[in-house]
């Protein structure tokens, strides 16, 4: 793999951190969410990372990229309030299914590697510079 490959890779993966930070950070302003149904309740977002081959002229590199966005599974939790105005039939409320904690987690991850794929970046360009200066 040439160095000018690596850019075309990290910057993919920088990509695909930034949609993962930004689903992240909407799951978390929804964390406290309440709704009239479970069908309205929000439901957190995750992305599905796949592997690409790229071509850009007649260079190739692999990337990653986010092949799409998934709501959670998880159950959203019922909670009997039935002086709530969004409260159905029988007196529910239900919570968005957001686990605070585990987007956290996923922050923190996303924050990590998109920094190391800066500092890769710039060692790369370093490297090149210097190979540069070889030749002078």
């Amino acid at each position: 793999m040439s160095l000018f490959n690596i850019f075309g890779t990290t910057a993919s993966a920088m990509n695909a951190q930034s949609i993962r930070l930004n689903l992240v950070a909407s799951n978390i302003a929804n964390a406290n969410t309440v709704a009239g149904t479970k069908e309205e309740a929000f439901k957190a977002l995750n992305p599905v990372f796949s592997q690409v081959l790229q071509q850009t002229g007649a260079k190739k590199y692999m990337g990653v990229q986010v092949s799409r966005i998934e709501q959670s599974k998880a159950e959203n939790m019922a909670m009997y309030q039935p002086e709530n105005p969004l409260a159905d039939d029988t007196g529910y409320i239900y919570q968005s299914n957001v686990n605070s904690m585990e987007e956290m987690a996923n922050m923190i991850s996303a924050s990590r590697n998109y920094q190391t794929s800066v500092e890769i970046l710039n060692s790369s360009k370093s490297m090149m510079l210097k190979t540069l200066k070889l030749g002078q």
